[in-house]
């Protein structure tokens, strides 16, 4: 129960977007007919959008994107800054952490946004290609906070004595540096995940990766806060939708990583 509790926050908050991203394009029926812009009643729950679509129909259909393409770009530029990462901690060769560390502080030292406009500008992207692209531009603080406590667990007596026994680099890398900073990368991956919703949103909202007219979160945020005094629902029931998917993630990460040691009792010996 204790365990149940503590995971309660969370579950909740996410559960709504997860649900509806999930479940929503399977329990959308047909489009009704357009009516006008910005109006409220007329058999629509929540109104109508700027070209007088049922904001309902919009909401079910739009969160699948934003949360697949965040994912994806998570989960990519994971799989990309672990082993660069590791490999940086885990060496004896300055040159090597030279090689691979030095051109990802070129590209950190660019804003995020301004890479993704750039490339978008040359090669207008799709919902892969936005994955791609926020991933890309999430690998360089990616890797370099899997280095940073990569190397302070590399540094221990312990990683010294694998390597005395002659253990693979496997056995050191993932057996013991990668389990010891298992905490670290999960407290990171829930605030990185919040990071890349931001970008998706903010590159949905700007129009790259999504189409003005396409049923995305993001995109009915930009497209409708002309009409937000007239008609709020259509901004601040999918802005409410990314908010909570943030704090939801969070809030779980937070309670998968609580120490679940209970505190000791009693004078030290």
């Amino acid at each position: 129960m204790k365990r149940l509790r503590r995971y309660a926050p969370g579950a909740v908050v996410a559960a709504v977007p997860l649900g509806l991203a999930l479940a929503g394009p399977f329990l959308v029926g047909e489009p009704s007919a357009r009516a006008a812009s910005f109006t409220l009643g007329g058999g629509h729950l929540l109104g109508t959008d700027f070209v007088g679509r049922d904001v309902v129909h919009q909401v079910l259909l739009g969160g699948r994107p934003v949360v697949l393409v965040a994912l994806a770009a998570t989960v990519l530029a994971y799989l990309v800054a672990l082993p660069l990462g590791l490999i940086s901690a885990l060496t004896h060769r300055r040159w090597l952490e030279e090689v691979l560390m030095r051109p990802l502080d070129v590209l950190l030292a660019v804003p995020s946004l301004l890479m993704i406009l750039l490339v978008a500008a040359v090669f207008p992207p799709g919902a892969a290609g936005l994955a791609l692209l926020v991933a890309f531009v999430s690998v360089p603080d990616t890797t370099r906070i899997v280095r940073a406590a990569a190397a302070e667990a590399a540094s221990r007596p312990a990683v010294e004595a694998l390597r005395m026994q002659g253990e693979s680099w496997w056995r050191l890398a993932v057996g013991y540096v990668g389990r010891s900073i298992l905490r670290t990368l999960a407290t990171d991956a829930g605030i990185r995940l919040t990071g890349v919703l931001y970008l998706v949103a903010t590159a949905a909202f700007l129009g790259i990766g999504a189409a003005p007219d396409a049923a995305d979160w993001a995109v009915m945020v930009d497209r409708n806060r002309t009409g937000l005094l007239i008609q709020p629902w259509a901004v601040v029931v999918p802005a409410l939708l990314i908010v909570a998917l943030t704090m939801g993630s969070n809030l779980l990460v937070d309670a998968a990583m609580e120490n679940r040691t209970p505190p000791r009792k009693g004078p030290r010996p």
